[in-house]
């Protein structure tokens, strides 16, 4: 894991995230809810495993992986989906495929002029997230016993 994208990120910015939870199928009601939090994203890798948490008011949601390596993901609290991803590096983005009921879906995290970007993509709908570490973590450093 790029030591950079390792820590506790609170979001800025949210652009598209109802498009991308139309593409997925959410309900109305759980997407007029969604939009309005400030979601909180907690990266670490330990032993090559990484983890991605998303946190919220709302709804938390955790993705373990390992990059290179096929995993069943259920998209449990989200969609609701069973899904097959892999994990990849194209560069310096950490991007996702994931294959299921929904066609061209997956992310991809980044950082850019030192923030967190990270992009959702599902059916033509693309959400653009932005994030800022956490002051206390401007180190970067992973948590890893590897």
């Amino acid at each position: 894991m790029a030591a950079g994208l390792c820590g506790t990120w609170d979001m800025v910015s949210n652009v598209n995230f109802d498009g991308y939870m139309v593409a997925l199928g959410v309900s109305t009601t759980l997407r007029k809810t969604a939009v309005k939090l400030k979601q909180k994203k907690v990266i670490e890798e330990k032993g090559g495993v990484c983890c991605i948490k998303t946190l919220s008011a709302l709804r938390n949601y955790t993705c373990s992986f390992t990059v290179g390596h096929p995993f069943d993901e259920v998209t449990k609290g989200l969609d609701n989906q069973r899904l097959k991803s892999l994990v990849r590096w194209e560069g310096e983005k950490l991007v996702c495929e994931q294959i299921g009921q929904k066609q061209n879906r997956g992310w991809a995290h980044w950082i850019e002029d030192g923030k967190l970007q990270l992009e959702l993509f599902c059916e033509g709908q693309v959400c653009r997230q932005v994030f800022r570490k956490k002051e206390s973590e401007k180190d970067g450093s992973c948590k890893s016993d590897s």
